[in-house]
């Protein structure tokens, strides 16, 4: 047993209370000099190098000198068959799903299409970092297979789901009421909870679903209820105007799920952008979740999403960031939290270093409820983790050449805040799965 230990030592940074409401001196968690220990890819124990050393005299240690472990990032909204259509030109959403999305996902009808593909983007995540991710598949059962088949080869946490999607969509790409809840209910039962994956109920958005569609996807809820309910909500005006044309008796777009028993703790609601006031406080009251995507937001010319506003005192929303592969322009949450300042930023508010770094490691834990496994470098927590080098490209060694290893959290926050606005997998010097190796920059 004790040749499983696996020790690392470097500089950690993680977050063990949430930046948006507690004070950083509190919230963030800095170890300039620290030591990971990992037993059967459990964190068994984790404190300043100069504590611990003494105790595992004799242990190899994996030295990380002049470099940041940070806990593996988490996006909470990311299509894996839209890998191969980012940067498609010129339209927005709805324009934009039947130009693009739909013909694209056609494909997905081949499982060994879906296996390339997901293959592919298991291992652009790795590179860029993410070890945990909040997947949309299609509505073809066997692109979730190809999925699912793929991440527990690579024994990685992820959830997913096939796509449910009977309405307003080519013929191509329907299923129906009773095919979408039969393989659904096949997929929750052979693949939730092997190894580390998860199932996701996921209706597309309320346009692509009739109400019973939408009522199925409520019973899978209450027949499995620790699945989780992935979909999108209010990311478009035209969408907005859209829903509320289909659904005259509901309050409001979120009012349409709510109607159909989707809005709980374990709902995940992509983008969320035009929400009025009362579904602000519904998603606080339900304890539901936003995935915030900024990179998607801007690049479709959908809007701006009240960060702020989601993350009041008065009514507060988990809010985890989704880098929404294709509409988003980048696999990176690096570069997904660089939009989300500037997204802030337009605004005339602030996001701090630290607050989008939360939003990207434990923020998209609690988002996803996984807290409890994921997200810092709690003793008992899964270690899946990575490896950053804040000098990873000429501009980012001239511009950090002050600081050869930060010893301050305020120096921390300066080096952080430069990882964002310039970092992209550039910066990923490694990612570990469970404390195994899983990518490697060299």
């Amino acid at each position: 047993m004790i040749t499983q230990l696996k020790l690392f030592r470097s500089s950690f940074l993680d977050f063990i209370d949430d930046p948006f409401y507690e004070s950083e001196e509190t919230s963030v968690r800095y170890l300039a000099d620290g030591l990971l220990v990992v037993e059967s890819g459990i964190i068994i124990d984790f404190d300043d190098y100069n504590i611990l050393k003494d105790k595992y005299q004799g242990f190899t240690i994996t030295h990380y000198p002049d470099l940041l472990i940070l806990p593996g990032f988490i996006d909470t909204h990311i299509h894996f068959p839209q890998t191969e259509m980012i940067a498609s030109y010129g339209e927005q959403l709805l324009e934009w799903l039947n130009q693009y999305t739909f013909p694209i996902e056609r494909k997905f009808s081949s499982k060994e299409y879906a296996q390339k593909i997901a293959s592919f983007f298991l291992d652009e995540l790795l590179k860029n970092g993410t070890t945990t991710a909040l997947v949309f598949a299609t509505v073809f059962p066997q692109s979730v297979d190809a999925f699912f088949e793929e991440a527990y080869r690579r024994n990685l946490r992820m959830i997913s789901g096939k796509v449910m999607m009977d309405s307003h969509a080519p013929d191509y790409l329907k299923d129906t009421p009773e095919t979408s809840y039969q393989d659904s209910k096949r997929l929750i039962q052979t693949w939730h909870k092997k190894g580390r994956l998860l199932y996701a109920i996921t209706p597309r958005f309320a346009i692509t679903s009739s109400r019973e569609q939408l009522k199925i996807a409520g019973k899978l809820l209450t027949e499995f209820p620790d699945v989780y309910l992935q979909t999108h909500l209010s990311e478009n005006l035209k969408e907005v105007e859209f829903v509320a044309g289909l659904f005259p008796e509901a309050p409001n777009y979120l009012g349409v799920y709510d109607q159909a028993g989707l809005v709980g703790e374990r709902s995940i609601f992509a983008h969320s952008i035009h929400l009025t006031p009362d579904e602000f406080k519904r998603l606080s009251e339900a304890k539901s979740a936003i995935a915030f995507c900024p990179t998607s937001n801007l690049f479709l010319g959908s809007g701006l999403f009240k960060l702020h506003q989601a993350k009041s005192k008065t009514h507060p929303i988990n809010v985890g960031l989704g880098s929404d592969i294709g509409a988003g322009t980048s696999f990176s949450l690096l570069q997904t939290a660089n939009e989300a300042y500037k997204v802030a930023q337009l605004q005339n508010q602030t996001l701090s270093p630290f607050q989008a770094l939360f939003l990207a490691t434990l923020g998209g834990a609690k988002a996803l409820k996984l807290e409890d496994k994921i997200g810092n470098f709690d003793i008992g927590k899964e270690a899946d983790f990575i490896v950053l080098d804040y000098n990873s490209t000429p501009l980012m060694r001239l511009i950090n050449q002050q600081i050869s290893e930060p010893q301050t959290r305020l120096k921390i926050a300066e080096t952080i805040f430069s990882l964002i606005i310039l970092g992209d997998d550039r910066a990923i010097q490694a990612t570990y799965i469970m404390g195994e190796r899983a990518y490697s920059k060299e």
